[in-house]
């Protein structure tokens, strides 16, 4: 006996609000675990691991809390937008995520252009008559720049990425290429070079390379073997996006988090608790955020793989509206 019309659409409802749960829900344990990292290791609390042993205390019990709260908060966004479309939502975390790497974007390029500054002045011997000898030696301080001069700059990054709409790649690759030429000029012509110079370099292409890697999944810019995959039909393309969404890139960004921030002394914990410098006498004091843009990485590839998997499941099913992105001439 066939279905009803209003039973299929029952059906059709339920998958896409349990298809829109499970995306949502990834995220907000995402976010549930980066606010345990910090309370954990940055705030002295225990751990949400501390609440399963036998003396487990009122901090450690609110950290494990933070999970299901997660896992409820999902739900309860899903009930209460029960028709938004696979589409629309894909699209609604894109756009967070666009905001997210626009911040990033705008940091980098203050913090790089401030400590440049500070430091053809340190080297100069410019800057105590600037600032004062006290300040001269607290600038020279890792964690004392991190803290009072990257924080500030980093908050007025992401202020000025909520009243702008670009995402800035071209010129963050323009101002590369400025870079290294200056690099080119000063040591060529003038005979002069300092390691601020190099550093800067590095650290807006390290930028560069890692946040625009989720926009290119957007753009399905990525390089990818379709030997297979371009006479597969669009269902079968669908299929293989979301499965592979799953298993390959969640996993790999939940692989870099964990790995990266589960312990204090962790390969991104470490560095950016310690305001972690290079040892160049007047480089930039940036290292530490540079191995936080692996973090950043992780955590823009997770929120575009979600989009990316409600997109491909709306694309399965059939949903109006796909995106038309254009096939690249050469792989």
């Amino acid at each position: 006996m066939a279905e009803s019309p209003t039973a299929q659409m029952h059906l059709t409802s339920s998958f896409t609000n349990f298809v829109r749960f499970f995306g949502w829900s990834v995220l907000t344990i995402m976010v549930a675990f980066l606010v345990n990292n910090f309370l954990s290791h940055g705030a002295g609390f225990p751990g949400a691991a501390a609440a399963l042993g036998e003396n487990g205390s009122a901090g450690a019990y609110l950290q494990l809390a933070l999970y299901p709260l997660a896992v409820v908060g999902a739900i309860v966004h899903v009930m209460r937008s029960g028709d938004t479309t696979l589409r629309a939502d894909g699209a609604r975390i894109s756009n967070i995520n666009t905001f997210l790497i626009r911040a990033a974007f705008w940091s980098v390029l203050i913090v790089g252009l401030a400590d440049v500054a500070i430091s053809f002045m340190r080297v100069e011997g410019l800057l105590d008559g600037v600032v004062g000898e006290q300040l001269t030696k607290e600038l020279g301080r890792p964690q004392f720049r991190g803290l009072y001069l990257h924080v500030p700059l980093i908050a007025t990054g992401i202020i000025l990425a909520a009243f702008t709409r670009t995402l800035g790649f071209h010129w963050l690759a323009l101002l590369i290429v400025g870079a290294e030429l200056g690099i080119v000029f000063m040591r060529f012509i003038f005979s002069y070079e300092q390691a601020f110079m190099s550093d800067l370099v590095r650290f807006w292409y390290g930028a560069l390379f890692l946040f625009a890697s989720a926009y290119t999944l957007l753009e399905e810019g990525h390089v990818r073997v379709d030997v297979f995959y371009a006479a597969f039909s669009d269902k079968t393309k669908a299929v293989i996006n979301a499965v592979c969404s799953i298993i390959l890139g969640l996993t790999f960004c939940w692989t870099i988090l964990i790995v990266g921030m589960g312990q204090k002394t962790s390969i991104i914990n470490k560095p950016v608790l310690n305001f972690e410098v290079t040892q160049a006498g007047f480089g930039l004091y940036v290292k530490y955020m540079m191995a936080g843009f692996l973090g950043i990485f992780a955590i823009s590839m997770m929120i575009q793989f979600v989009s990316y998997l409600l997109e491909a499941v709306a694309n399965y099913r059939g949903e109006p509206g796909a995106r038309v992105i254009e096939e690249p001439t050469a792989h």
